[in-house]
Formats: structure tokens, sequence, C-alpha cells
């Protein structure tokens, strides 16, 4: 997907409006020279009417600062021990790079504001270790930020707090996206980093469920390269405090907050919380239940008859989506694995519960556990809702020649002259 192509990116734009994002950009991507085209995406999101929080790293320059005063710093990203020398170095490298951000800003005609937003307090001592000026946040002033943000100011948070007596502390910017994300019920935490996502075992996570990653952490921490562990720790971290989706991404990519932002398959890691709680696989208890939500759309010819004795055979391909246990909709995945396509069908949502998003909720499902079986491509037929496929689920119209050749057969043996939808999954 380009940036440049509209169409693609005005479908997310109700989704997205007013919402909040938090980007937390390494200070190694600021001092990038791409990091003038990531200002430029701020300036996209912004003219959609996205609010976003923009917090800072300062590793990077923590680094080049203590070898050019020759000082060894006691730790460089905010979460181990921070003595004085290394406070020294992370107030005059945090302070250097939240100014450039400002002048960033200001060259592209955004208002943005440096603030003083967190209360921290020490982190103290763990395991027997004292942590001396490193902090933790005991706070966030959210009513200020949300203040800035509704004034059309953007809210840059360095990774520094201070405490009740004016004290300062060092903090992790991974952290503080995440503490911030959580009390702002943001949308979104995007961590722009110099990887191209988090990467397990030298391959590149392209989206995981949060749990999976928690799972990851617990048992294979040593497998992610130690410079990416606390970005996934965060992500997950967000995704249980209410953040839906959290992005890792390579900030020296041209246009990539763009292309992460506004296309199904993103550029970097998606990390996501189970949006789907409500959506399980059907049992043979459910059969019943299919056959009762379909029974309408079938009568009116919108969707293809089924029996008892097919829905019971092809059970395993079949999701439903319940509210307090009650089944309300339905969908199925049904697999071609040699061609390693996907046919999306009998969507169907109860008419008592329509105009609710579950639909979609349901497509978006579908799209997600076909990427995590490897399809390459996901088709349906349609003879009615064609349209609300293009329009919600990015589905383009394709031709029978389309599908796989044991589906072309029955497609050709309904004589229902069904549209074939067709959606690219990589």
């Amino acid at each position: 997907m380009k940036p440049t192509d509209l169409r693609g990116i005005l479908q997310y734009i109700p989704r997205f409006r007013d919402k909040i994002f938090i980007l937390s950009i390494d200070g190694a991507i600021v001092t990038d020279e791409n990091f003038a085209n990531i200002l430029l995406d701020i300036a996209v999101l912004r003219s959609l009417n996205i609010r976003v929080v923009l917090v800072h790293g300062a590793s990077a320059q923590i680094s080049a600062l203590a070898a050019e005063r020759q000082i060894t710093p006691s730790d460089l990203d905010g979460s181990g021990v921070t003595d004085s020398a290394t406070l020294a170095l992370a107030l005059t490298a945090s302070n250097r790079l939240t100014h450039e951000i400002l002048e960033g800003l200001a060259a592209i005609d955004l208002r943005a504001a440096c603030t003083n937003a967190l209360v921290s307090s020490p982190l103290g001592i763990l395991q027997g270790i004292d942590h001396l000026n490193t902090g933790k946040v005991e706070r966030v002033d959210a009513e200020f930020l949300q203040m800035l943000m509704a004034q059309g100011i953007i809210p840059v948070v360095p990774p520094l707090g201070v405490d009740g007596d004016g004290k300062t502390f060092r903090l992790n910017s991974d952290l503080v996206a995440t503490v911030i994300a959580g009390e702002l019920k943001a949308t979104k935490v995007i961590f722009i980093s110099s990887f191209d996502g988090l990467i397990h075992q030298g391959k590149l996570i392209r989206q995981i469920l949060a749990s999976d990653l928690d799972f990851l952490l617990a048992q294979q921490k040593q497998d992610f390269p130690a410079e990416l562990v606390s970005k996934a720790t965060h992500a997950a971290i967000a995704c249980r405090n209410g953040v839906p989706r959290v992005h890792v991404i390579n900030g020296r990519v041209a246009e990539g907050l763009l292309a992460e932002v506004f296309s199904n398959e993103g550029i970097g890691t998606l990390v996501y919380a189970n949006e789907y709680r409500q959506v399980r696989r059907a049992m043979k208890k459910d059969v019943r239940s299919i056959l009762r939500l379909t029974r309408n759309p079938v009568a009116a010819e919108e969707l293809v008859k089924r029996t008892y004795a097919t829905i019971e055979k092809q059970l395993a391909d079949f999701y439903l989506f319940e509210i307090d246990r009650n089944p309300v909709a339905c969908v199925a995945l049904h697999l071609y694995p040699e061609q390693k396509f996907g046919e999306l069908a009998c969507l169907c949502v109860s008419s008592s519960h329509e105009n609710q998003g579950i639909g979609r909720t349901l497509i978006q499902f579908v799209e997600s556990r076909a990427r995590e079986l490897g399809l390459v491509q996901l088709f349906l037929l349609s003879t009615q809702a064609y349209a609300y496929f293009q329009s919600k689920g990015g589905f383009v119209e394709g031709s029978p020649d389309d599908l796989p050749p044991l589906r072309r057969e029955k497609y050709e043996q309904s004589g229902r002259k069904s549209k074939v939808l067709l959606k690219k999954l990589q």
C-alpha cells in the first residue's frame, strides 16, 4: 500500500478519528536522516484528527555523550541503575533531543509543548540493588495532556520524571509510553526503533497475540535481541492495560509510519490484545445455533443452504460470536492448502445485533486467523452483500477463474452466479 493512495487511507479515517496514538521514538531515530519524514507522517495523522503524544528515548545520545566525556554510564535505557553521572548525561541528552523535536515540529507548522506530566518516585532497591536515580511513574497528569491535545498541541514527553520535591528521575521511555497509553486509553502505541520489528530466534514476528508474546518472554526471553526485550515486554503490558494494538516498526523506512497505520500488512510487528475474546470455535452443540442464525439469510438467498450434516462435517471451520454466552453471529474459514487460499463463508449476524460492528470484527478475525495459518489470499462468494465486503473488509472483485479448481467446480454447479471477491494477505 502506498501512503499516497488516498482510498487506502480513507477507509481508516472513521475508525481513527479523534483517537489517541502514542508514538515512542528511540533517540537514534530522532537524529536519523529519516526523522524529517516521520514528522511529515505525524502531520498527516494530525490532519486526519488523530491525536498524538510523542515520547522519546535518549540511549544513543547518552552513549555518545559518555564516550565524548570519557564516562562509563551505569545504564543506557533507563531500567537499570542510574548513578549521578549517568543522570547528568540523561538530562543533557534528553533536553537536546526534546529541543530538536520541537524545532522539527515547528518547521512543519505543528504546535507542540514539552511537558512535566509525569510524577515519579524512586524505583528503589530491587533484589538487593539500589537503582539510585532510576524512577517509576507514580501518576500521569492525563487531564493536562488531554487539554493540550484538545487545543491541537502535541505533547512531547522526555524519559524523565519529577517527584513532589522537584527531584528528577530517569525513566525507561518504553515504560513511559505504556503508562501514558493506559491512562489516556490510547488506541495504539507505536514503538519506532532501529529494528524492523520484534525479532525472535532471528526471525521477524509479523503479528502476535499479547498472551503469546507473554509466553515467549517467560520461556524464551533470551531468544530476543537484548535491545528489543524492553519493547516486547512493554508491548505485552500495554495490551494487558487496555491498548488494542501495539506496533514495533523501523524508523529508518521512508513513509513507514503511514504504511504501518493505514494498511493491514504493515511493515513491522503488530501485537494485539484479544479483542476477539467473544469469538470461539463452534462445537457440536452449536450446530442448531448456526442453523438458527442462518435461517433468514438462507430464505432471502443471501446465504447458500446448509444442512445439519453439512455443518457438522465442516464444524472445525466455524466460529461463533457470543454475547453473554449467547451466539449472535457466525462465520466460517474453509481452507484450500494447496493454493494457500482461504474462503470466508457463512458470515451471518443476528438481526437483533446488526449495526454494532460484529460483522467487521468477524471479518478481521478470519483475516487474522488466515495470516496465522500462512495463507496468501482470502476469497468469498456473495450475491447481495458484496458492497459491504468491499467497503468494510477491503475486498476487491475477481472472477471465477481466481477460485481454486475444487471451489470453481462447486461454483459452476450451484448456478448462483455469485460475485467473487478477493483479498491478498501477503
